[in-house]
């Protein structure tokens, strides 16, 4: 008896640490799976391009999959042996670039003739070589004087005399030294450049400029809050009447948030208008957290198609916005699932097969890109349907550990298959968010530099300054050049009426530069 007790307790204890050593090897498999992908993020490509994605899948080819090509004729076509020049990259400037001329010339004792000593004469000119010049950002002082005028003639004859005195243009700041121009500046090298304002003042302080960071800060927020954010409204109130948005976010660390910790994450929220927009708007949104909330009261009576990723805040919202989901994210998961395997276990993978789905939607998406939204909302129910159709029937196949690239790439899929089919509704929808994430990424780039804002108002006016920065891109403008003309213009508006906040957003802008 004591001998089957033992053995049964070893049969038990076996069976532990069974069970215990394929826990630990798919602990291991998912480790390697994570470390593999994070030195792909670290040290790879950052194109989700591969070598898979000119195969097409069987299912949505099978004539040119099944047909026999072996009595097929070839034709071989020689081509002549030619050399083909080096690609040469030539520098492009403005046409309007101003062009300094310098002649050179001989000396009066070069000139000498050395046959008859005479002083020879100039017979024409050659041109040497043209060269650029860049010209390092320089401080100049603008001095305002006013003029005071009086009648001479009433100075004699009257006993009053009239007085008049010119008006200096307003400043951009009250108070402040500061110009529209350096403003201007200041604003695009952080937010365009990526330049934080600590690296700024060290740039200025090397050509003997004292131009302290808190006080950038300071003109960046007053002139977001007295010029900026008029605009910022102005284009939302524009944003709102479309009837298709896009939206994403991302976290920004604010130093001295009321009740949060130093080290505790913010949101900065995106919204821009579709890419079939006519008037292109993009908005960004400080707010202290990723609550449903947030985006729920900035689209606070608005209805339409709100292009998103997976974040379950903007599922959340009333019932008269739909959620329209992305592609690129369930087909980014399935390329990361494809990059962690061995490449010999590659080809005919799960995770290859998820991809050439979601390759072969793209592919279709491409073709039809040209057709009017009513054509393009044919042609996905007759082409696109039947591939969603078959790629969400095959989900639910698959065989994957929940943890594993291919078993998040597939959760995520099937969680996301309603607002994924949303963009069959409508032909003027998009198959990615990619456009918002493009955006966005810029801000990102910047932060990466500046790192985190000091206060909630540095974070709001950093939101309202890359709105219009990025607004103004987006129409293909220049941000220097659209923010110098809101601060030269703004100052002598008033900002209450609805007409002079119009007159100063980027599109209105754009008008002027073209006519």
């Amino acid at each position: 008896m004591q001998r089957n007790s033992d053995t049964a307790d070893q049969n038990s204890e076996i069976s532990t640490l069974k069970s215990r050593i394929q826990e630990l090897e798919i602990l291991v498999k998912y480790y390697e799976e994570q470390l593999k992908l994070s030195r792909k993020k670290q040290f790879g490509s950052s194109s989700e391009k591969s070598c898979y994605d000119q195969i097409s899948l069987d299912i949505f080819n099978e004539p040119e999959a099944t047909a026999d090509i072996s009595d097929e004729k070839t034709e071989t076509t020689v081509i002549k042996e030619h050399t083909r020049r080096k690609r040469q990259f030539v520098e492009k400037f403005p046409e309007d670039v101003p062009v300094t001329e310098i002649v050179i010339e001989l000396t009066e004792e070069d000139r000498v003739c050395p046959e008859c000593g005479e002083m020879m004469a100039e017979i024409g000119h050659e041109e040497s070589r043209v060269e650029y010049v860049l010209i390092p950002a320089k401080v100049e002082l603008r001095k305002y004087v006013t003029t005071t005028y009086a009648c001479k003639r009433c100075e004699k004859d009257n006993i009053r005399v009239p007085m008049k005195k010119s008006a200096a243009p307003p400043a951009v700041i009250a108070g402040s030294n500061a110009s529209p121009e350096a403003i201007a500046y200041i604003a695009t090298q952080k937010y365009t450049m990526g330049i934080p304002l600590y690296r700024q003042e060290q740039d200025w302080a090397r050509q003997g400029v004292l131009l302290p960071r808190q006080t950038m800060a300071n003109c960046l927020i007053r002139c977001s809050n007295d010029w900026l954010l008029p605009i910022w409204m102005e284009l939302k109130r524009r944003m709102l009447r479309e009837d298709v948005l896009h939206a994403d976010e991302t976290t920004i660390q604010v130093l001295k948030e009321p009740g949060k910790k130093p080290q505790s994450k913010s949101c900065m929220w995106e919204y821009r208008t579709g890419e079939k927009s006519h008037e292109p708007i993009v908005l960004f949104e400080y707010k202290p957290d990723k609550k449903a909330t947030n985006p729920a009261a900035f689209l606070s009576g608005w209805g339409g198609y709100l292009h998103t990723d997976g974040n379950e805040s903007y599922h959340k919202l009333p019932g008269g916005i739909i959620s329209v989901g992305c592609f690129a994210h369930s087909r980014r998961r399935f390329d990361e699932a494809v990059k962690v395997m061995r490449p010999d276990n590659r080809e005919d993978s799960d995770a290859l097969v998820g991809k050439k789905y979601c390759d072969e939607l793209f592919k279709i998406e491409r073709e039809i890109a040209s057709l009017s939204p009513d054509e393009r909302y044919k042609e996905r129910l007759k082409r696109s349907k039947p591939v969603m159709d078959a790629f969400f029937a095959w989900l639910p196949t698959v065989r994957a550990r929940p943890k594993s690239r291919l078993g998040v790439a597939v959760g995520y899929a099937i969680s996301q298959e309603k607002y994924l089919r949303n963009v069959l509704r409508d032909g003027r929808l998009s198959l990615s968010n990619n456009v918002a994430e493009r955006t966005i990424k810029s801000f990102v780039i910047c932060r990466k530099n500046f790192l985190f804002a000091d206060t909630p108002n540095g974070a709001t006016a950093s939101a309202v300054i890359f709105s219009l920065i990025e607004t103004a891109k987006a129409e293909g403008l220049n941000p220097y050049d659209y923010l110098l003309y809101v601060f030269q213009k703004a100052p002598s508006l008033d900002m209450t009426d609805s007409s002079s906040v119009c007159s100063l957003i980027p599109s209105v802008f754009k008008d002027l530069r073209v006519h």
